[in-house]
């Protein structure tokens, strides 16, 4: 028999022995979770969210999300309202540059991206905050 023959022959063989026994087995793996998100609903603490409602002047959060969804900016809803926009600017700049913190000590941003992200969350925030979303 040709060499050539005996080496396709035996690949072909030893191949299907693996692979048989790999798709005898159904394996299932769940899609992981991100390492972060740019919103995490669960870090936010309720003394936080105390501290954006009072400096926006608002009662409760289903009344500031019900400004918001009407198309209101925070300026507006600061202003309106008798809130304190710096304030409320500077809250949320603090609560974006922990979740930056969190993110480089979990090791799932570089210490680079970490500073690039720092430099643009004032401009961001102001930014977000200035815009109605319609």
């Amino acid at each position: 028999m040709n060499m050539k023959r005996v080496f396709i022959l035996g690949t072909m063989i030893v191949t299907m022995s693996f692979a048989g026994s790999a798709w005898s087995k159904s394996i299932i793996y769940p899609i992981p979770e991100p390492k972060w998100s740019i919103v995490d609903l669960d870090s936010s603490s309720e003394n936080e969210d105390d501290e954006l409602l009072s400096a926006l002047n608002q009662a409760s959060e289903e009344e500031l999300a019900e400004k918001l969804y009407q198309g209101h900016s925070l300026r507006t809803i600061a202003e309106s309202s008798g809130g304190n926009y710096a304030k409320a600017i500077a809250i949320q700049i603090k609560q974006l540059q922990t979740q930056l913190d969190e993110r480089l000590a979990s090791g799932s941003i570089s210490s680079e991206q970490h500073a690039l992200q720092s430099m643009e969350i004032a401009e961001l925030i102001t930014e977000s905050a200035n815009r109605a979303y319609i």
